[in-house]
């Protein structure tokens, strides 16, 4: 009875032992004696999602996330053709590729496999930021920069990985000479914004002279036909009046002396003394 009792026990514990699960997103390599167990072909045996089984006590799986993985790392200092120094930050989008060999290099540990990518990345980019000036990075050919690093990290499976995308996020310079490279780009445009304000004041005089030029000039011709209409008016007047006093001078005589009066006795607290026989006062006598 204890024998029967036995058997259903050792199934269930042969069943536990042997079944196990891979999760969507993740696959799983066979291990057998601390070596990759490999198919009658020669390739290793891994596992897609879904329940599967192993020779119990033999055999030892190790389930690693296959999805694309981001490495996303402190920023690094760099040198460019000019020998100049520059700090890029930098992102990369990777995923296995190759579990065997993923996990002989990497012992499955996300953190080490992502060391040593790094450590290959960052030498791939120094390669090729050092072919290249700071202008020719930051510019146009930033694309190329990164598309010639993807190429040389994608040739590279010693790692069991594929290099999905290569990054970079943000490019400084190093504070010591940020605060060198400012004072220049200042000095130099201060010295422009000089230039163009010399060059606008130069020009702002030659147009003010131009116009005190032309402003003098439309003056000066204002004056001459104003004295020569004033003098022709005057002209005017003289031969007129002349004409009118030839004409009743006795008469011109009396009216210039009404004016006279008009203007001498304007002032209520005006005083004159003059002799009552005197000429002014020939037009307020009494004549007989």
């Amino acid at each position: 009875m204890k024998k029967l009792l036995i058997l259903p026990v050792l199934l269930v514990l042969v069943f536990i032992s042997s079944a196990f699960i891979v999760s969507e997103g993740q696959h799983g390599i066979v291990m057998q004696f601390s070596k990759v167990k490999r198919d009658a072909e020669g390739l290793p045996v891994d596992f897609a999602p879904g329940l599967h089984f192993k020779v119990p006590f033999i055999d030892s799986v190790h389930i690693m996330d296959t999805r694309i993985q981001t490495l996303d790392d402190q920023a690094d200092r760099f040198v460019t053709s000019e020998k100049k120094d520059l700090i890029i930050d930098s992102y990369v989008k990777w995923q296995i590729d190759d579990l065997a060999t993923y996990y002989l290099a990497t012992g499955g540990n996300k953190m080490q496999a992502e060391a040593l990518l790094k450590r290959k990345i960052n030498n791939g980019l120094r390669s090729e930021i050092g072919s290249h000036t700071i202008k020719e990075i930051v510019s146009g050919k930033r694309g190329q920069v990164m598309e010639t690093a993807l190429k040389r990290m994608a040739r590279s499976s010693e790692l069991g990985i594929k290099v999905i995308d290569v990054r970079i996020k943000k490019i400084n310079l190093p504070e010591e000479v940020s605060n060198s490279v400012y004072k220049r780009m200042r000095a130099e445009r201060t010295a422009v914004a000089k230039e163009h304000r010399s060059k606008g004041q130069e020009k702002s005089e030659e147009i003010r002279a131009n116009i005190d030029r032309k402003v003098s000039i439309m003056l000066a011709q204002a004056d001459k036909e104003s004295a020569e209409t004033r003098g022709t008016g005057d002209a005017e007047s003289s031969k007129i009046y002349a004409d009118s006093y030839t004409q009743d001078p006795e008469f011109f005589a009396f009216l210039r002396s009404m004016q006279a009066y008009k203007k001498s006795f304007s002032d209520k607290n005006d005083v004159m003394v003059l002799s009552p026989d005197s000429d002014f006062f020939q037009y307020m006598k009494n004549k007989d």
